[in-house]
């Protein structure tokens, strides 16, 4: 008939699975009457009810519904006899510690009263020593019952955690309240990461000197090996911030991350360990060795006691070499910045195994807590303290507050391991309660048992902390509905028709107007990218045209050396350079047609305050554009063919070309006029009109060109190189009119003279060939008119149309949709890039609406807090 209770030994007291050692249950069970027997040995239950009722009488006393036994506290006297179990059990020893302190604390006053006395009667320091331990013992009696107590009690939760978590109850998990001030916490420090908001938010706040043990006594608490370790060596070098709290698994994750690091694996508190040190170092800028910045860590488990805390930076009092200058100052600034919150608890950690006199941070927080309201003393490496220090009483001194200077709420003492960075948190806790239990500090009674452990420490942390937060939260929240109240007005007074966009919503805002405008870009008409491709294609190259080709060819004597010569220069042209000067300037065109569509004014809609964000978004896009790489060649092949063509089909084109021709050697012509004017001066007319006068180079070079132009009116078919024997009878007749001038000089005042010379009989020639459509049909035959040059223009007006065309497919089919792709993903880079929105949307009005955004979020969210804080009471 008994049931297989062995998956619930954790609930059974451990004194029940000792009974099969002394009674045989297998004889009980032998013994046992059938159940026809036991139904004739059943009572009557009439005369059961009968009897209940009149005991209920007998315990009745005054009024009806009043009974004798009443609901009384846990530690009250009428309760402890009626209480069962380990509960009843601790609560009796609770009473006999205190029983026992009294007697000891009595008997020892009588002992020091009459000192002389009791040094004879050597019975009554017995009986003092035998107080002493029973007292002694019975603490440690009631440590452990209440450890029991407390993994009973965390194994429960645990099934009740688990069985939330994974939903038998079918009802919405809420979020804890540490989870919901931790979350309050977060978004401030986003809000105001310098910490110059009166924040007075609680947190307790982990300060001590560098290598006191602050690290040690933090994984303590939350029961986790889950900072980085080193010799000596500065770990912490940013603030972090650990959220404790409740829950079925014991696990960590930080703030931005959604990946949980299991806390009971080695591998993953190793992996932990390595992140929290990547992101310090990432926090820490070039040239610094610490930085203020707060990393944000939620830690999870059955049995941890829910609070916020910080932990700062170990004070040093030497810089040494590998450190920044000013590493010293910026460590005692941060610490200050936390410790300044009125409503901060500070934990201030004292290596107990060094010389008190040592100590940097006590002078500090007596300082920022002179009357020791808020402060938590901790002494570390007490069991490296109890072998070195020579005086024991000492470490009762420092525990007492006699010692150091600053006050505190309580003092704690405990131990944080051997010194092994290898030791895991239970072999801490065993060696921890292991050395209390044999240390001469408890049995002498310098220390008291509640003044012991980190365990013990942690619930007078947690139980601080919750106290602060009651008491100053409804009072931060009023705070900052005042402050979100002066924002507000502040935003209607300066900005009374914008809408209240954060720096988030004005990028997706800027974001869907490039998208557009790139958008704009693929409905630019094909004839619109044709003209602009084709002039400013011909703008890049008609210098080479002139220059190289057709001026040279044009030296020629007859029209066969003239096509060959071009037809020579056109290939080589073609094969080396033009290809890759129409890809240059189809990229060029499409960089300003883009620019345009992002630049240009949208009239009343257009906002100045996207204009940073539109430039550098226009600039990394072309900077990550790079032009197909099959375009050149496809290029060539088109060009060459359209160059090879040389027959004009109609007088339309002939007099396009004509025209065409024209356009470029007058363009050349005035290049050339405006550059003779600024070599040889103003002329007579603006001298007398402006005032103006030739400099001494201007009047050589004036006397040069008439030299030169009289013999060019000699000889007008001269051609396009003077002889040596010119320049010398041009250099002697100037120097006869006493001029002297140099070869060079002659030689640069002749490129000019003959170059206007030459375009004007082209233009000359040029009006001529307007009746040439005949004779070229007929290869002018029988005709003294000879229009090549009109030839050529026409084949180099023909490529530029035919490239033209090309890159304008090439543009509008692959590059525009390249450069739309590219625009999103540096608008995708730039969304994750925080940094890069605070650079490119500036100004007061985003500072304002940032500022609002978070004071609003920050005072809804404590306005939650505090309503499930009521509802917790």
């Amino acid at each position: 008939m008994i049931p297989d209770l062995s998956d619930y030994k954790w609930i059974v007291p451990d004194f029940i699975w000792e009974i099969d050692e002394y009674i045989d249950l297998d004889k009980i069970r032998k013994a046992l009457p059938s159940s026809e027997d036991l139904a004739k040995l059943a009572p009557d239950l009439d005369k059961i009810a009968d009897s209940l009722s009149l005991l209920k009488d007998f315990f009745t006393t005054g009024s009806p519904g009043e009974t004798a036994f009443r609901a009384t506290d846990h530690g009250s006297e009428s309760d402890k006899h009626y209480k069962k179990g380990l509960l009843g059990e601790l609560i009796l020893l609770q009473q006999q510690i205190q029983e026992h302190e009294e007697e000891a604390r009595r008997t020892a006053g009588q002992y020091s009263t009459s000192y002389a006395q009791q040094k004879r009667k050597v019975s009554d320091k017995e009986k003092i020593d035998q107080l002493q331990e029973e007292l002694l013992h019975t603490q440690l009696k009631y440590q452990r019952i209440l450890e029991r107590l407390e993994k009973e009690n965390k194994e429960l939760r645990k099934l009740v955690l688990q069985k939330d978590d994974k939903g038998i109850h079918h009802r919405k998990l809420k979020k804890s309240l540490i989870d919901m001030y931790s979350e309050v916490l977060d978004v401030l420090s986003d809000y105001d990461a310098s910490y110059n908001t009166q924040d007075h938010l609680p947190r307790v706040v982990v300060v001590g000197d560098q290598s006191a043990g602050k690290t040690s006594v933090l994984e303590m608490i939350a029961q986790a090996r889950i900072f980085p370790r080193g010799s000596g060596e500065m770990m912490t070098r940013s603030p972090v911030k650990v959220t404790l709290s409740e829950g079925p698994h014991h696990v960590a994750l930080f703030k931005d991350s959604s990946r949980e690091f299991d806390l009971t694996k080695e591998e993953d508190l190793a992996a932990l360990r390595h992140e929290i040190e990547l992101r310090m170092r990432k926090n820490v800028k070039e040239g610094c060795t610490v930085s203020p910045e707060t990393i944000s860590l939620n830690v999870k488990g059955p049995g941890l006691q829910r609070m916020v805390l910080v932990d700062l930076p170990g004070v040093i009092n030497t810089v040494t070499s590998g450190m920044a200058p000013d590493t010293k100052e910026t460590i005692f600034s941060i610490s200050k910045a936390y410790m300044q919150n009125p409503n901060a608890i500070i934990l201030c950690i004292q290596d107990g195994s060094v010389d008190a006199e040592r100590s940097i941070v006590t002078d500090l927080v007596s300082q920022m807590d002179p009357h020791g309201r808020r402060t938590i003393f901790v002494l570390t490496k007490v069991d490296l303290a109890e072998k070195n220090v020579a005086s024991p009483s000492r470490i009762q001194q420092i525990i007492e507050g006699k010692l150091f200077p600053m006050k505190a709420l309580g003092y704690f003492a405990v131990v944080t391991g051997k010194g092994n960075s290898s030791e895991s948190i239970e072999a801490i806790r065993e060696y921890e309660e292991e050395f209390f239990q044999n240390s001469k500090l408890l049995k002498t009674s310098m220390l008291k048992a509640h003044q012991v452990t980190t365990r013990n420490l942690s619930l007078a942390v947690s139980d601080c902390f919750w106290k602060m937060v009651r008491e100053s939260v409804e009072q931060q929240a009023d705070s900052f509905k005042a402050t979100r109240f002066n924002l507000e007005t502040e935003w209607k007074n300066n900005y009374p028709r914008l809408r209240e966009l954060d720096r988030n919503e004005l990028f997706e805002k800027a974001k869907n107007e490039i998208l557009d405008e790139v958008i704009s870009l693929s409905q630019v008409t094909p004839k619109h990218w044709e003209e602009i491709l084709q002039q400013s294609l011909w703008e890049r190259v008609s210098t080479h045209v002139i220059e190289n080709i057709y001026l040279p060819a044009a030296q020629t004597m007859n029209s066969g050396t003239f096509n060959t010569t071009v037809d020579i220069k056109l290939k080589q042209w073609t094969d080396k350079q033009l290809p890759n000067k129409a890809v240059e300037v189809a990229w060029e065109t499409l960089q300003e047609e883009f620019s345009r569509f992002m630049t240009e004014p949208k009239g009343k809609e257009h906002d100045d305050i996207f204009d940073k964000l539109k430039e550098a978004v226009k600039e990394e896009s072309i900077k990550r554009h790079k032009w197909n790489d099959f375009a050149e060649d496809s290029l060539r092949v088109i060009q060459h063919n359209a160059l090879e063509d040389r027959s004009i089909s109609d007088k339309q084109q002939w007099d396009a070309a004509i025209y065409f021709m024209e356009e470029a050697l007058q363009a050349r012509l005035k290049d050339t006029e405006n550059a003779i004017e600024n070599m040889i001066g103003p002329d007579w007319k603006k001298r007398w009109l402006y005032w103006k006068n030739r400099t001494q180079e201007q009047s050589v070079h004036n006397e040069t060109k008439n030299e030169l132009e009289k013999m060019l009116k000699c000889n007008e078919e001269h051609p396009a190189y003077l002889a040596s024997d010119e320049i010398t009878t041009v250099r002697k007749n100037l120097e006869s009119r006493g001029v002297e001038v140099d070869p060079s000089l002659i030689k640069d005042t002749w490129h000019q003279v003959y170059r206007r010379h030459f375009l004007k009989t082209a233009l000359n020639h040029c009006n001529l060939c307007r009746r040439g459509f005949y004779y070229y049909q007929r290869h002018f035959i029988d005709s003294e008119l000879e229009c090549n040059d009109v030839v050529l223009f026409w084949r180099i007006q023909r490529m530029l149309a035919i490239t033209a065309n090309t890159l304008r497919q090439q543009l509008t089919n692959t590059e525009v949709r390249r450069l739309e792709k590219n625009v999103k993903e540096v608008l995708e880079d730039f969304a994750e890039d925080g940094e890069k929105k605070i650079k490119l949307l500036t100004g007061k009005r985003v500072q304002l609406a940032e500022d609002l955004k978070k004071v609003r979020e920050i005072q809804e969210k404590l306005d939650a807090f505090i309503e499930a804080l009521h509802q917790e009471k």
